[in-house]
């Protein structure tokens, strides 16, 4: 069953100026979305999600994931990424969460970007014009704090009751003016473990 694919959106921001101070480099971050159909809205409840994960979520990774390299002009230069979704009130919140949590999604991203870290994500319910918050963090260092991102949007006529959207998120640069460190001298002024944060 192929995923029908109403639309796509591309969102390109830059910020030239944060707290009243131009940005010594812009930090421009970029959303790759598509509106789909969701395959299981009308059905029931569907207790096996996964003959439409494996044939829908390989389709939006590689596409979005190409939209994104083709805005941003190459994996390398994406510094932090991420992922979300947002399901019609047709549609359980597990519909949002299956085409954006497997591999056959991520990877076409991960693998592209050339990431070791994983993908942060948020996937939620709700009408035409809900928020989309794609959050975002350093593909390579989960600790690098300057690359904690959200991109927010919101599409006006999506998603509608039986319908999905689906989201990729990159950032080049982090956020300007960045000052409150990073995750290692919280753990070190802790006295914990980098590989053991929580102490337990």
């Amino acid at each position: 069953m192929a995923i029908e694919i109403r639309k796509t959106l591309l969102q390109v921001e830059t910020t030239l100026i944060e707290g009243g101070r131009a940005a010594a480099t812009p930090l421009r971050l970029f959303a790759a979305i598509a509106v789909v159909k969701n395959p299981w809205a009308g059905r029931g409840y569907v207790e096996d999600l996964k003959p439409e994960i494996h044939a829908a979520a390989p389709v939006l990774g590689a596409l979005l994931t190409k939209m994104i390299l083709d805005a941003v002009g190459s994996g390398d230069l994406v510094e932090a990424y991420g992922k979300a979704a947002v399901v019609g009130l047709d549609g359980e919140l597990e519909h949002a969460s299956a085409l954006i949590h497997t591999l056959r999604f991520g990877n076409h991203y991960r693998q592209a970007v050339g990431a070791k870290s994983y993908l942060a994500f948020c996937n939620t319910r709700g009408p035409a014009h809900a928020p989309l918050m794609i959050p975002l963090m350093d593909k390579n260092d989960e600790g690098r704090r300057s690359h904690y991102l959200t991109i927010q949007t919101s599409i006006p006529d999506a998603p509608a009751a039986g319908e999905i959207v689906v989201a990729l998120g990159a950032s080049v640069g982090g956020r300007p003016h960045h000052r409150i460190g990073d995750r290692y001298q919280d753990l070190k002024d802790l006295g914990h473990d980098s590989d053991n944060p929580a102490a337990v």
